[in-house]
């Protein structure tokens, strides 16, 4: 093969670059599946180091816990009531005239029979002294015919006279008589109609704001009146239950009176304490609610007219209960439970009955013992028999009872409900 021409040395195809990415992703993706195959599999070393990191159990659960009480616990029914006074009166003339005083303060404490207003008086005055001028005028016809009717029965019974005469006499007087007493009336009613000139206070109470000033003609037909007067002690707060609510009510108030709180809106505090006064005689059939009505002392004028209220009537006390703080009371498929701490520090489920609860406390029919404790923070890791470290609320150890004083349910030295764990040691 002399006479061939060698050929050239053949050049490789160039990679193209989509063929390039793909394997790019293939080795990120074995790569990832070794790590994954390593970090599963690795030593048993890194494996008790994870878990000591993310939380496995490679020692007690720090959680806190609170004994068990036996304690007095209240039954209330809460509702929103409003304030209403006891006694409330508009003050309105009952004569018509100028009003030339006015003799109260906006805004102070009068008692009953104060003088409030004064109105004009000069025409209420004429008009008695013309009803006293009347009546003097009639009596003396009275005297004078009283005289005559005195001599004409004497002449009469000497057969002087004729007995007509007497009994017409006689008349005469009776009409007189007749018509002083009617002068006499006419003289109270004038002075009555004075008296209204100056107006009073008809009950204790506060004055409001004044509806009309000094110098105003006032009319007895005007509905605005002049002042209004409150009673603000004792004062009423009316509030509405739930009709299924009746009958614990009624048979709560027939064994005596019922204790009720006014409580501030904003943190529940105590503004005063009253007693229930009225159940309604009927349910709202709208509402299904009946209405209930309490008074209060409000010595000290925390309560106001048209002001809402938080109201809670206290019903019953359940006697030497068992009570644990309501943030350890867990709800499962099975029912409702709680961790309890045992002597050993393992935490036990144990199934309860809970017979009431509120925000902070519940009551426990049956389930738990006092003094037995019961966890109330730290449920993230815990389980059925694990170990526990009982903390304080500062996070240190609780202290371990006396080996004398250990009882089955010793109770610890547990924080609050509420309070945050202590961190692992």
């Amino acid at each position: 093969m002399h006479g061939e021409i060698p050929k050239k040395d053949a050049v490789a195809a160039p990679v193209k670059p989509g063929r390039r990415n793909r394997y790019l992703v293939y080795g990120l993706v074995l790569i990832g599946i070794a790590g994954a195959l390593y970090y599963v599999f690795g030593t048993e070393a890194q494996q008790q180091q994870r878990r000591g990191r993310f939380g496995g159990d490679t020692g007690p659960v720090p959680v806190l816990a609170a004994p068990a009480k036996l304690a007095d616990v209240p039954v209330y029914l809460d509702a929103v009531g409003t304030t209403r006074a006891i006694n409330s009166v508009t003050v309105r003339p009952q004569v018509d005239g100028k009003l030339i005083n006015i003799a109260f303060k906006e805004g102070e404490d009068v008692k009953k029979g104060d003088v409030l207003a004064r109105i004009d008086p000069t025409t209420f005055k004429a008009a008695l002294d013309q009803a006293v001028a009347k009546k003097a005028q009639d009596q003396a016809l009275l005297n004078n015919a009283q005289n005559d009717l005195a001599r004409y029965e004497q002449l009469a019974a000497t057969n002087a006279i004729n007995r007509q005469q007497s009994d017409t006499q006689r008349s005469l007087v009776a009409q007189y008589t007749a018509q002083v007493q009617a002068d006499q009336a006419a003289i109270d009613a004038a002075q009555a109609t004075l008296a209204y000139a100056t107006i009073r206070a008809p009950i204790d109470g506060r004055t409001g704001i004044r509806a009309v000033d000094e110098g105003n003609i006032v009319r007895a037909s005007d509905s605005t009146g002049i002042v209004t007067i409150t009673q603000l002690k004792p004062i009423a707060v009316l509030f509405n239950l739930p009709q299924q609510y009746l009958s614990q009510v009624n048979d709560a108030f027939a064994k005596g009176a019922l204790a009720v709180d006014a409580l501030r809106s904003d943190n529940d505090a105590v503004v005063d304490r009253g007693t229930l006064s009225v159940v309604d005689n009927q349910v709202d059939a709208s509402t299904g609610t009946v209405k209930l009505k309490a008074d209060f002392p409000n010595a000290d004028l925390q309560l106001w007219p048209g002001q809402f209220v938080n109201i809670r009537l206290l019903i019953d006390t359940l006697k030497q209960v068992t009570v644990i703080p309501t943030g350890a009371v867990q709800r499962g498929p099975t029912g409702t439970f709680v961790y309890v701490v045992k002597d050993d520090n393992t935490a036990t489920i144990r199934p309860i009955v809970v017979q009431k609860q509120d925000e902070t406390q519940t009551v426990i029919k049956s389930g738990v013992t006092p003094p037995e404790r019961v966890v109330t923070t730290g449920f993230a890791r815990l389980t059925d028999g694990a170990k526990v470290a009982v903390s304080t609320g500062d996070g240190t150890p609780a202290p371990a009872a006396p080996a004398g004083q250990r009882q089955r349910g010793q109770r610890g030295n547990g924080a609050p409900s509420g309070a945050r764990p202590a961190p692992p040691q």
